[in-house]
């Protein structure tokens, strides 16, 4: 699967168009998307975002009657403390008209140097691009339950809007300090993400119920426990 993902980024960086992100073809009854960024579906809005400064790819393979596969690698584990990850996932979308459309799926994540595995489903629905979904996780020592909204603001701003909201409950609560017990905690994210110049621009926030000594007991998706804003801009090399 590493290499998949090598080759992934292989064939998007020979792409002739220098300010591509994605590289589409049409091989027959399917279409293929490869990408250093994550593809406007509604798995890739919920595979975990890449650290930053990481080598990052990932593809997405469509078949014209709804199915689909696809990849994602947020970390290759290339670089010093940094392990390689990978998020694999299948699922099938059918638009119903022009305009809605439903979603379903399981994505696999997996960090394969400390034997890390679980699994998500998701479903949703689409309308003209946009997505409104949820996911669960339930792993041996917790529950995960996510809220997704992916926006695409093509006018007039060109840019793209991802809003998640995330409840866990743990089997096991966390004893703080004091005597106190997290058996749950909320958390969310916000992110604006827009080309610009040939590159890519994001802004992002995130929070979460915790604060202060709670936080010992985060163990949430986002970087940090506490609100925590973010700006990013990215250019590709090739």
């Amino acid at each position: 699967m590493k290499a998949i993902a090598l080759l992934a980024l292989l064939g998007l960086f020979g792409s002739a168009v220098a300010e591509a992100r994605t590289l589409e073809r049409e091989l027959g009854d399917f279409s293929l998307k490869l990408g250093t960024a994550p593809a406007r579906s509604m798995a890739q809005g919920l595979i975990n975002p890449s650290p930053y400064g990481s080598l990052h790819g990932g593809f997405d393979l469509t078949h014209e009657s709804g199915w689909y596969v696809g990849h994602w690698s947020p970390s290759m584990g290339v670089r010093d403390n940094t392990l390689l990850e990978l998020d694999s996932y299948v699922g099938f979308f059918r638009p119903l008209d022009e305009r809605l459309g439903y979603e379903l799926g399981v994505i696999r994540y997996s960090v394969p140097e400390t034997n890390f595995e679980r699994h998500q489903y998701y479903a949703g629905m689409t309308l003209l691009g946009s997505r409104l979904g949820a996911a669960v996780n339930q792993a041996p020592a917790r529950t995960d339950s996510t809220l997704l909204l992916d926006l695409g603001l093509d006018v007039p701003w060109r840019m793209d809007m991802t809003l998640k909201y995330s409840t866990h409950n743990l089997n096991f609560p966390v004893m703080l300090s004091g005597g106190r017990r997290v058996s749950s905690f909320d958390d969310w994210s916000l992110n604006f993400s827009r080309p610009w110049l040939g590159s890519r621009f994001d802004l992002s926030y995130t929070g979460s119920s915790l604060g202060g000594s709670g936080c010992a007991a985060y163990s949430g998706p986002n970087r940090y426990c506490q609100d925590y804003w973010s700006v990013r801009w990215e250019r590709p090399l090739f």
